[in-house]
């Protein structure tokens, strides 16, 4: 290995760099704060370091074939079967090599989804060349079961060779159960029903895989990456007995279970995660005794970051997680629409999710590079804590008795639980920004476009026989978003948002960084904020107060000018009728004097944001 001055002749004039030297700089930033202060944690209680050697001997981890593209899927969900092959055709014929048909009442149908009949199935895929290379991956659910027999149906009423045909069947009643939190059966009627159709499938010629093990499920209700990989471990082995029990070998087996991961907006750990799944399959197929393969890993950019509002962000989410996944080896991308929140995307929703990737493979040249985050010292370390926690948390739900006596008993459902009761907390303080929802929002965004469709109409999901509690997906801007839906209801009945009064005092240096974080803070939850010059005179504030319209009043400034001026501009506002009077900063020792003065609440940046806002609709509710 060559040293950084055999690389860089220029820098061999100057002492080499080292861990201690930094160490010295950052200690005098930090001026006696302790050094863990810049130590991360993720929602598993793994460390992050601000810094990481390189990480010596490692391999890379095997995924894609080298210099192999991923597939770029596309989302065939819509409920008329004649629009969505028009969708599917428009997509391959732009750049797409795969669809996903995502049927009403799958996991990842948020609402919409393809009817899952023999005829609707037919119409869907009209004039699409399946034996052409073309990567098909279904996406049932409870009711839409039988969509997987219906394409095999149609396969083999084209004239196809099953064997050309690229198709990931979905089959994942475990998933299922966990989204509906019930199921009709038990595990010992679930094994043969799901064992018997993949046995059926094979002899038909087709070579899968056919089980997924879904970890979207986990992610999308708030979960971790160590959830999601634990479970998905869980159903991947149950569905490996499964096949077992059938009376097909290991070795074939082996090739007919795939998994489904969640990328999100988080880089690193999204490469983490990806790279950590590998490595644990491989420890599962060799303590089965089998020579390991690459697990088929499928990606869809994570429903849980999209947002409603201002939703041209969410293209940034997608991307940064389709680099990650993409980085990290993933088979096959399907990036959500950035407008899928909102209703079915409209045609340019759709070039948007397809040209993500296209850019990402044609113009980046993404997959080039196998594996380049081996090496790294951050990404390695997450990689190997992410593998031991989840492997411990694994070998839980195998001490419970697989993956369906851990949901019966509630093993998974209580970790999600409290992981996202921890990250909700986050997001009220605003900890884990949401660009365009908890922060920088914007009041006056034009309405996004999105296609008009009735959703299918589906039966009951069966007898809620076997219950457990269920993991039904969130999105985490939801809680801001209820709030800026209560504000455009007020716009529409009453003409005008709620506002807030910037009460802002002394001169722009003064109050300008608190008035602009103030503005932010309101108008995350729909209370347009009202701005001004500031002022020096109470009763000129008094009077801008009055003539604003406002009903809550904001004071903003320095500490210095809150000492001399904020209890007389506080008494002057609650003059003027202000129901509620904020100041933006922390409380001090002068808060008694303050809140006397007529002050009721601090807006800060680490306070909960969301109960303040809640609270402030409350009062004016109660007006």
């Amino acid at each position: 290995m060559t040293s950084v001055t055999d690389d860089l002749p220029l820098a061999a004039e100057f002492p080499k760099a080292t861990i201690e030297d930094w160490r010295k700089l950052v200690d005098g930033v930090l001026k006696g704060a302790p050094f863990e202060k810049l130590v991360g944690k993720t929602y598993d209680g793994l460390k992050i370091e601000p810094l990481y050697p390189r990480a010596k001997g490692v391999a890379p981890v095997a995924g894609r074939p080298l210099a192999a593209p991923w597939q770029i899927m596309q989302r065939i969900d819509h409920p008329d079967a004649a629009a969505a092959n028009a969708q599917a055709l428009t997509d391959l014929e732009n750049g797409a090599t795969g669809l996903a048909l995502v049927f009403a009442g799958g996991s990842g149908a948020h609402g919409f989804g393809l009817e899952p009949s023999a005829d609707a199935v037919a119409k869907v895929l009209k004039d699409i060349h399946l034996d052409a290379g073309i990567g098909l991956e279904l996406q049932i659910g409870p009711q839409s079961r039988m969509a997987a027999i219906h394409v095999a149906e149609y396969v083999k009423s084209a004239g196809l060779d099953p064997a050309a045909c690229n198709i990931r069947f979905g089959l994942d009643p475990l998933a299922a159960g966990a989204v509906w939190g019930h199921s009709p059966y038990t595990w010992e009627e679930i094994v043969p029903a799901v064992a018997g159709a993949i046995k059926g499938l094979a002899a038909l010629g087709f070579k899968g895989p056919f089980a997924s093990a879904d970890g979207r499920v986990i992610h999308d209700a708030g979960g971790s990456e160590v959830q999601e990989l634990a479970f998905v471990l869980a159903c991947g082995v149950a569905y490996l007995r499964a096949i077992e029990g059938a009376g097909i070998a290991l070795e074939q087996a082996q090739g007919m279970v795939y998994a489904r991961l969640s990328a999100d907006a988080d880089q690193f750990l999204t490469m983490a995660k990806f790279r950590a799944l590998r490595l644990l399959w491989e420890r599962i197929e060799t303590a089965c005794g089998l020579t390991p393969k690459p697990l088929f890993i499928a990606a869809d950019t994570a429903w849980r970051m999209l947002t409603q509002r201002d939703p041209y962000v969410n293209m940034l989410r997608a991307t940064i997680a389709t680099f990650a996944a993409g980085l990290a080896g993933a088979n096959a991308i399907t990036v959500l629409p950035h407008t899928l929140a909102l209703g079915l995307p409209d045609p340019f929703a759709r070039r948007v999710a397809r040209n993500t990737q296209l850019l990402l493979l044609e113009e980046s040249n993404l997959a080039k590079v196998s594996d380049p985050a081996a090496g790294a010292g951050g990404i390695e370390t997450l990689t190997a804590q992410l593998c031991d926690a989840a492997w411990a948390l694994f070998q839980e739900s195998e001490k419970a008795g697989g993956a369906f006596a851990a949901l019966q008993q509630g093993l998974f459902q209580g970790k999600v639980a409290a992981t996202r009761k921890a990250r909700d907390a986050n997001i009220a303080k605003r900890r884990d920004v949401l660009t365009g929802a908890s922060e920088f929002p914007n009041l006056h965004e034009s309405e996004t476009v999105v296609l008009k469709a009735t959703p299918i109409a589906l039966p009951p999901y069966g007898e809620q026989k076997y219950k457990f509690e269920a993991l039904p997906p969130n999105r985490l801007a939801e809680p801001f978003e209820a709030l800026r839906d209560k504000s455009d209801a007020t716009l529409k009945a009453r003409g005008a948002r709620p506002k807030v009064f910037l009460a802002n005092l002394g001169t722009p240096a003064d109050f300008t960084a608190r008035a602009t974080f103030a503005k932010s803070f309101f108008e995350a939850g729909g209370i347009q904020a009202v701005d001004n010059e500031g002022f020096a005179d109470p009763a000129r504030l008094a009077a801008a107060f009055k003539a604003s319209g406002a009903e809550l009043a904001c004071l903003c400034s320095s500490d210095k000018v809150y000492a001399e001026h904020a209890e007389a501009a506080a008494r002057a506002l609650q003059t003027a009728g202000s129901r509620h009077i904020y100041l933006a900063g922390r409380p001090t020792d002068t808060e008694a004097a303050l809140r006397a003065a007529g002050v009721t609440g601090f807006v800060f940046a680490g306070g909960d944001a969301l109960a303040t806002l809640q609270d402030a609709y409350r009062r004016m509710e109660q007006a």
